[in-house]
């Protein structure tokens, strides 16, 4: 299916690995041009090197970073179409799953919500008018489960996921008739170096259930968050879903959350 997507700009925050760097793989694969926003380079954003891949190094906890690499973009390809905000997760040295409300302190809660709401919140308001210049354009936000299903692990997470949810909705209704889709992609636990890293998720879970590492992989996640497929979620399964939500194909797709999750949520 031709998505219709050559030819046009899209920004990819947190692009150097996971989610990221599938969706930025993808959507080059489509022949669009893309601009990757990371703190640092990684051996799978150089494999995807050359004319149409622009990296801008950023730290997006900087409040005026989301603006600069939505300001390159302009620079190097005449605007933007396509907005990801997939940045997200623990901030900048932090380790996560937290297992209690009472664990984060304010300046976690602070930092939790600068990497995984604020960050995309200044982006947005910065690709909007570039957007509205080019008679409109696509956002996807990438959400989580964790934000309609609330739990004492990594709470402080799902309030910014949550938050994220609702601002999706909100700039559906004031953009949608100026030609600007705004939706969001909710992964479950997805198989990114969040888990996979040393001293990440599956080692902390790991020490908290007195097992491995890849028994965590394997196994124990998967059956510790109920998920129907028995299997983490990959990555490249949350960016055929961008892809296609980004596409002028979606042109009838706006306000909506896509799940991707492996079966986590159950409610309705």
């Amino acid at each position: 299916m031709d998505l219709q997507l050559s030819g046009r700009v899209a920004v990819v925050t947190g692009a150097s690995k996971g989610i990221g760097l599938a969706v930025a793989g993808t959507l080059l694969a489509e022949g669009m041009r893309v601009v990757a926003a990371s703190r640092g380079r990684s051996a799978g954003l150089d494999a995807l090197a050359g004319g149409s891949l622009v990296h801008v190094p950023v730290d997006l906890m900087d409040p005026e970073a989301p603006g600069r690499v939505v300001a390159r973009a302009v620079e190097e390809f005449g605007g933007v179409d396509v907005l990801v905000n997939n940045a997200g997760g623990p901030p900048p040295g932090v380790k996560l799953p937290r297992f209690s409300f009472m664990a984060p302190t304010d300046d976690d809660w602070r930092e939790m919500f600068e990497f995984n709401l604020f960050s995309a919140v200044r982006a947005i308001r910065a690709a909007i008018p570039q957007m509205l210049r080019r008679g409109g354009g696509a956002i996807v936000n990438i959400s989580s489960g964790s934000a309609r299903q609330p739990a004492p692990m990594n709470v402080d997470y799902g309030a910014a996921k949550a938050g994220m949810n609702n601002l999706t909705k909100a700039l559906s209704e004031e953009f949608g008739p100026q030609g600007v889709r705004v939706n969001t992609v909710s992964p479950g636990p997805v198989l990114t170096a969040w888990w996979t890293e040393e001293g990440g998720a599956a080692d902390i879970i790991a020490g908290q259930a007195g097992t491995d590492r890849e028994s965590v992989l394997k196994s124990v996640a998967p059956e510790m968050m109920g998920l129907t497929t028995g299997r983490l979620v990959d990555p490249q399964e949350i960016a055929d879903v961008v892809a296609l939500l980004a596409s002028p194909r979606s042109g009838s797709t706006t306000g909506a959350e896509f799940v991707v999750d492996g079966g986590f949520l159950k409610a309705v």
